[in-house]
């Protein structure tokens, strides 16, 4: 059983009502995305508020940080008050394609940790299946939000397991995305690649590719690139 709280080296997240917890997917996305010449930023499904803060640690920028789920989204405020940058992250609960049918103003970058199990046998557990599936946040509908709501300038940044983020790129095209930044995640150093974070703008540009492997090969004996990564937040890091 998760425990109902995860403390980070300058916050803490209570999770005791979210339906998904602090993960190893999201404490990468925080901590692995580009957030340089971010002003405003937008987090998709923000679950406990994790990469919303976590970004807010790096950066100064406004966050803007949407859940549709009200348990989590009520654990997100939660999380987001007891922050110390919580006057620079506003939580709404709402879904994305009500958010960006409705927003006005754009963003700098877009980030996610988003559903992904496309085909894959859904849980019991209604409102987990939901979380996870692309059913409730399809990727034809984060290409066409992120397409309205990013600037000229602007980033969508995204984790998603290597199947998934293969079919992302070659769906981003269509919506006039380019992704121009590959980080390719392995758990093991003879494993294989088992999720990528992508970086899509506007301009193509020669694509700039990363690898971190998280463990070294024994279990819970971590990498120095990954520990380099997350040093800032990981209380044993």
């Amino acid at each position: 059983m998760s425990n109902n709280y995860f403390i980070f080296k300058q916050f803490r997240i209570n999770q005791e009502r979210s339906v998904f917890k602090v993960g190893t997917d999201g404490v990468l996305m925080g901590a692995c995305a580009d957030l340089a010449g971010g002003n405003r930023i937008l987090d998709i499904g923000t679950g406990t508020g994790l990469i919303a803060i976590m970004a807010a640690q790096r950066c100064d920028a406004d966050i803007v940080a949407i859940e549709p789920e009200e348990k989590s989204f009520l654990e997100a405020c939660e999380n987001v008050r007891e922050c110390r940058w919580h006057g620079r992250i506003t939580v709404e609960n709402i879904g994305f394609r009500e958010y960006f049918s409705g927003e006005k103003e754009q963003f700098d970058i877009i980030i996610s940790n988003p559903p992904y199990f496309r085909d894959s046998l859904k849980s019991p557990d209604e409102d987990k299946s939901a979380s996870r599936h692309s059913d409730s946040l399809t990727s034809s509908e984060i290409l066409e939000g992120a397409k309205k709501l990013l600037n000229a300038e602007g980033s969508l940044q995204i984790i998603l397991p290597y199947a998934e983020g293969t079919l992302f790129i070659a769906e981003a095209s269509q919506f006039g995305f380019f992704c121009n930044r590959i980080i390719k995640i392995k758990p093991m150093p003879t494993g294989d690649i088992k999720r990528l974070i992508l970086k899509f703008e506007r301009i193509k540009i020669p694509v700039q590719e990363k690898f971190v492997t998280i463990e070294t090969g024994t279990r819970h004996s971590y990498t120095e690139e990954y520990k380099e990564f997350t040093k800032d937040f990981y209380l044993n890091f």
